[in-house]
């Protein structure tokens, strides 16, 4: 869902919910309410080994008003797949791309996967899937009208399953395990900010499990107090002009 900052609208979303990392996620969750946010999107990793209490979980944040993506299967990649995977994985995911691993064909596999485990669990089906860090991989624009998704989110915005057509909405991160990461990401985060006023556009603002342990957790923190209440859902971005 989206949330408002300086005239902005911030679209929030908590990254890599997972069975181990459900703890972690349920502080962040704390977090958003002490603080009076709208319910952020919960990004959900369906191909690990979920018990049913934990499934029931989701189903609690569901019902209680936290919109489920999908967000890959297992992600983790299995191998690194040519120079482009190898760079990616060296700067920015290191195994956590698990698209840049697979061809076409798997990917198309495993994104319709991921969206029929939420059926089997009695979940929402998702409308919105984000591939691990934000990495599509080699699929074609034609290839996503093949899926049952609404949107897909990409490191430049949100990609329209049926048109194609791209809505860029700058993007925010805070998962800094070192320094040279927080200083990355510093960076990133600042030019980010002043696109988004400059454009008078939303930003995206995505937390990871451990955020609020890492380097930046007093820079996130003060970025979500400076968010006050908005009720428009997260899943549907402006639309492309």
């Amino acid at each position: 869902m989206s949330t408002a900052i300086a005239g902005l609208r911030v679209l929030l979303s908590v990254h890599d919910v997972m069975p181990h990392t459900l703890p972690q996620v349920a502080r962040i969750l704390r977090l958003c309410d002490q603080l009076c946010l709208a319910p952020p999107t919960l990004l959900v990793v369906p191909g690990l080994a979920w018990h049913s209490g934990q499934i029931e979980q989701l189903r609690s944040w569901a019902a209680a008003g936290y919109p489920l993506a999908a967000h890959g299967w297992q992600h983790r990649a299995r191998r690194i797949r040519g120079l482009r995977h190898r760079l990616h994985s060296a700067l920015i995911s290191r195994d956590a791309a698990e698209h840049l691993a697979l061809s076409r064909q798997q990917l198309l596999a495993l994104m319709r996967r991921s969206y029929h485990w939420f059926e089997r669990a009695d979940l929402p089906r998702p409308r919105l899937y984000v591939p691990p860090a934000w990495a599509l991989g080699d699929l074609r624009a034609g290839d996503l009208a093949r899926l049952p998704y609404r949107q897909v989110e990409v490191t430049q915005g949100f990609i329209d399953v049926r048109s194609a057509v791209l809505t860029r909405v700058p993007l925010l991160g805070y998962e800094a395990d070192t320094r040279s990461r927080a200083l990355a990401l510093t960076a990133w985060n600042h030019g980010q900010s002043l696109l988004a006023e400059r454009l008078g556009q939303p930003i995206r603002l995505g937390i990871h499990p451990h955020d609020l342990e890492l380097r930046l957790a007093d820079e996130l923190r003060a970025m979500l107090a400076r968010i006050s209440r908005v009720s428009v859902n997260r899943s549907q971005p402006p639309q492309a002009a």
